[in-house]
């Protein structure tokens, strides 16, 4: 599947963030549920702009990987008016930018507006890209029980089924004892 670079980094990004969530976080735990844990998680992006590092702010974080998160849950018409909705609040203004390493990409907030204000529409701005282009199935859950893991299926065939390795790997393990289990009864 081709996509910009800067959809690429965005779906990306927001597959990360939303794997942060205890019920998708390889920790079983929340890993924003602290101020250092937002910085560490901020620290390695290329993310320009505002960043106060207080307690409104990570609640704001927690909120924009709660809607982007939803967006992996819905089919394609429910995914872009929640796109739509998030782009509305925040009063989205496309313009291109270039800063720092990246090379001409959109943003559509000033770098001043919140970081959870940004972080909603810059996924929003990939999403878009997404949803014109009909490709929503590339945006699912993992298929590992006990996993809510997000995956962005950039594969060429569209078969990814797993979060990580770790989840493919039990998954098999547990087909794996099934099936010699079966064997051993007959």
């Amino acid at each position: 599947m081709q996509f910009a670079h800067d959809t690429v980094e965005s779906l990306e990004f927001a597959v990360d963030l939303g794997n942060t969530d205890p019920a998708a976080s390889r920790s079983g735990t929340d890993e924003l549920a602290t101020l250092d844990q937002l910085a560490d998680f901020i620290a390695g992006y290329p993310f320009s702009g505002r960043i106060d590092g207080d307690e409104r702010e990570r609640l704001d974080v927690l909120r924009a990987r709660d809607e982007v998160r939803l967006v992996w849950t819905l089919d394609r018409d429910a995914a872009a008016l929640q796109v739509n909705a998030m782009l509305a609040e925040a009063r989205a203004m496309p313009y291109l930018a270039r800063h720092d390493a990246s090379d001409w990409h959109l943003h559509a907030t000033t770098p001043d507006a919140p970081l959870g204000e940004r972080l909603r529409v810059e996924a929003s701005l990939a999403l878009m890209d997404v949803i014109r282009m009909d490709e929503m199935r590339r945006l699912r859950s993992c298929e590992a029980d006990d996993c809510a893991g997000l995956i962005l299926d950039l594969s060429r065939n569209g078969s990814k089924r797993f979060c990580s390795a770790r989840c493919g790997s039990r998954m098999n393990m547990i087909a794996f004892r099934k099936r010699k289990g079966a064997v051993a009864q007959d």
